[in-house]
């Protein structure tokens, strides 16, 4: 409970943030050209609404909704998501949107994606002169990765340090974007070279890996492999116990030789797969068909204990390796703690003064948006659709502590995705706007009242499904 509080505050916190700079600058943008802004809101509003404040002498309406999806500014004489028809069949007046000059009007529109864009960079940037960037550079990961089947099968091998492809040299591997990096990278590459044994070896590949089912295969296409070292032991745990103790090494488990948490961690998949198989409901039979009770299933208290019962090769600090037996907890753990390899390994910090901080931080925002939209053409296909989520997804993004570094680095990507997809020309959005915008600019002409409310709806129409999936999605992966 307490981690989802935490996520869910720093998410509130980002969006607010977000919200508020993102309609500010449509805000400043109407107000340069003096149009009039009716009603500026943090979050939706319908039906009522937490505060209402309007200053005296002042046009605009300051609000706080109560349904936290996102806000919005009203601005006089604008076809928006509020479809105020009735202001739109009054006559035009100097100080509404419609009554301003095109490229005025596209102005306005942009602002906020512009604002998304611009503060994303900015935030890149201080991260960078705040906290540096620390990490370890992906040749001194001395253990190497951990390679799944498939991965074996086109020619790396366990322990093998991915360097570069024939288009790009890879520098870590240690954090969400570094790992989407080279997962991206190896996806395309005809030719990959890795570190093996202290000697670079050249890997074929296809250059058509589809990076989605990369990442979702279980295991994963690779992985930083961690030795099957015990860091410490739970008390009264079953590895307590049997007598494991840290330094340990685990080194085999239920007679098949491992060498890493990896491969450990596979296999207790692995039981755990099988017991999920044996609670597949039964067919529908005769003898249950007009039963008031669940079909039972196949798994008994029974098989669970009989998949819990290990055989474990215990390598001692001495050398020695003991085969021990015993039975894993009820949730299939065997109460054993280790470090993360990364603990490991030799860091490396950059630091950036104040000036040096904007470029590199445009750099990085420029690279992490590019890596984004690319990755955007896996949406069509079935897992991409599936993996599409709404806040609970994004709030996973989050860390389960409050680290104000990686709060703004969220912050600054959810800013670059929202500035993305606010661009894309779907009606209902700002891009949607400036496409109607362009259009009228080259030909012209002016699109009629009629026609705007209708694609309005449309665009409406389309988000709202849009958002409904995404949130069953999100609740499909919290059920499941």
């Amino acid at each position: 409970m307490e981690v989802f509080l935490i996520r869910a505050l720093q998410l509130i916190l980002c969006f607010s943030i977000l919200i508020v700079l993102h309609e500010g600058g449509h805000f400043l943008a109407a107000r340069l050209f003096k149009i009039r802004v009716e009603k500026f809101c943090l979050f939706f509003d319908p039906w009522f609404s937490l505060l209402k404040w309007k200053p005296k002498k002042s046009d605009t309406q300051y609000t706080l909704g109560w349904l936290p999806l996102g806000g919005y500014v009203k601005i006089a004489g604008m076809i928006d998501e509020s479809m105020d028809k009735k202001q739109l069949e009054q006559p035009v007046q100097p100080w509404e949107f419609r009554a301003k000059p095109a490229w005025q009007r596209l102005i306005v529109m942009l602002a906020g994606v512009f604002v998304n864009f611009i503060l994303a960079l900015f935030i890149y940037a201080m991260v960078l002169f705040v906290w540096g960037d620390t990490y370890v550079p992906i040749d001194r990961m001395t253990e190497g990765l951990k390679y799944n089947e498939r991965a074996q099968q086109l020619g790396f091998r366990d322990g093998d340090i991915p360097l570069r492809t024939e288009r790009v040299a890879f520098t870590r591997f240690d954090d969400t974007q570094s790992i989407g990096d080279v997962y991206r990278a190896i996806s395309e590459a005809r030719e990959v070279t890795v570190l093996r044994a202290g000697h670079e070896v050249k890997i074929p590949l296809p250059g058509e890996l589809n990076m989605l089912e990369m990442m979702k295969e279980q295991p994963p296409f690779m992985l930083a492999l961690a030795p099957s070292v015990v860091d410490s032991v739970m008390a009264g745990s079953p590895a307590d116990g049997l007598g494991i103790q840290a330094g340990d090494r685990i080194v085999g488990f239920n007679g098949k030789p491992i060498a890493t948490w990896n491969e450990f961690t596979d296999e207790l998949a692995r039981i755990g797969d099988i017991l999920a198989a044996k609670s597949v409901p039964e067919e529908s039979s005769p003898a249950l068909l007009g039963s008031c009770t669940s079909p039972r299933s196949h798994a008994t208290a029974a098989d669970s204990l009989l998949l819990r019962q290990v055989t474990l090769a215990v390598c001692r600090t001495s050398g020695e390796v003991d085969t021990l037996r015993g039975t894993l907890d009820a949730d299939f753990r065997l109460g054993v703690m280790w470090n993360h390899p990364f603990t490991r390994y030799e860091k490396k910090t950059v630091r950036y003064g104040f000036f040096e901080s904007f470029p590199a931080g445009i750099s990085h925002g420029w690279k992490v948006l590019c890596g984004y939209v690319d990755d955007l053409k896996y949406l069509f296909t079935r897992d991409g659709a599936k993996s599409v989520g709404s806040f609970g997804a994004i709030g996973s993004l989050f860390p389960a502590t409050w680290q104000w570094d990686r709060f703004w680095e969220m912050t600054a990507f959810i800013s670059l995705m929202l500035a993305f997809m606010n661009i894309l020309p779907i009606p209902a959005l700002d891009g949607g706007h400036a496409f109607f915008l362009l259009c009228e600019v080259i030909l012209r002409r002016k699109p009629s009242d009629k026609f705007m409310e209708r694609a309005e709806q449309v665009g409406m129409t389309l988000l709202i499904l849009l958002m409904a999936y995404a949130i069953f999605n999100d609740f499909m992966r919290f059920v499941f």
